[in-house]
């Protein structure tokens, strides 16, 4: 098993780009699978064994986006074995994913996002650091992954342009509004480090995805906003208030580095429900 196992893995790597975060999960997600079919020999695996698997997750009682996850690992295994030619069918081809319900994505108002962007004091370096991040996440919709990759290099302030490293290690550029480059500057003349990261913590390293879950913590509690704000609601807000004031879906997509229009399209459907929450409450007759 473990060659095969090795192959896959490598493959997802070095061909598909894949995180070490999604790799991790693919990982368990096997593991977990050949254990409860008390490891076979996966070129003799059948698609009986799989609904054997199937059963025993639907009696877990796992969230149908767990379950699709897990299913999708298992896809993927079969899809390469087939592809190398190790197995002759794929059994998994007929595995049935559980409908998913598309949650629409929690934003903040432009006078929310204002609050928390001012919320950190200008005095010290790491408020000056905190207004950075926070007009940076909403100026550009950075995943905190990307912004904590960046390095000082990363930044074409005369431009204002940010070179980001996406999902699948794909880089792209992406405009930055002249109040986060004028936060930046600030951060960057005031910090004493020469380290080559552009966001660090107190001790002087690269700022990690928590840290930046910590630093939003704490200004949303100075504000008055009743929300588990991660920084991922930042970049929805982000998409949301660029599609509610008239950009086009295609330009939101490219901004957001998404490889599919449709994971972009789910911003449409906030915007759809803005506009009846408009019409129900100026129509006359709404």
């Amino acid at each position: 098993m473990d060659r095969y196992a090795e192959k896959f893995f490598t493959y997802l790597e070095i061909e598909k780009n894949y995180s070490p975060h999604t790799l991790l999960n693919y990982k368990i997600d096997l593991q977990e699978f050949l254990e409860i079919l008390q490891n076979p020999d996966p070129l003799k695996i059948e698609y009986i064994h799989l609904r054997k698997y199937l059963a025993q997750m639907r009696q877990r009682s796992l969230k149908p986006r767990t379950l699709a996850r897990k299913l999708s690992s298992i896809r993927s295994f079969f899809k390469f074995l087939h592809r190398e030619g190790l197995i002759k069918s794929n059994p998994a081809v007929l595995l049935l994913t559980p409908r998913l319900d598309k949650k629409l994505p929690k934003f903040l108002s432009e006078k929310e996002i204002v609050h928390l962007i001012e919320s950190p004091s200008l005095e010290s370096v790491a408020g000056k650091r905190d207004r950075a991040i926070l007009e940076l996440l909403y100026s550009s919709g950075l995943r905190v992954s990307e912004l904590v990759g960046l390095n000082v290099d990363s930044l074409d302030a005369i431009s204002n342009l940010v070179k980001v490293m996406g999902k699948g290690k794909k880089e792209r550029l992406v405009p930055a509004g002249d109040k986060a480059i004028e936060a930046l500057r600030e951060y960057m003349h005031s910090r004493a480090s020469q380290q080559r990261a552009l966001f660090l913590n107190k001790n002087g390293r690269r700022l990690s995805d928590r840290g930046v879950r910590n630093i939003i913590n704490k200004h949303i509690l100075k504000t008055s906003i009743r929300m588990n704000v991660s920084p991922h609601v930042i970049r929805h807000s982000f998409a949301t208030h660029l599609l509610n004031r008239g950009a086009d879906l295609r330009s939101v997509q490219e901004l957001l580095g998404h490889v599919n229009l449709s994971t972009t399209q789910i911003y449409t459907h906030i915007s759809t429900e803005r506009l009846k929450h408009v019409y129900d409450k100026a129509h006359p007759h709404a």
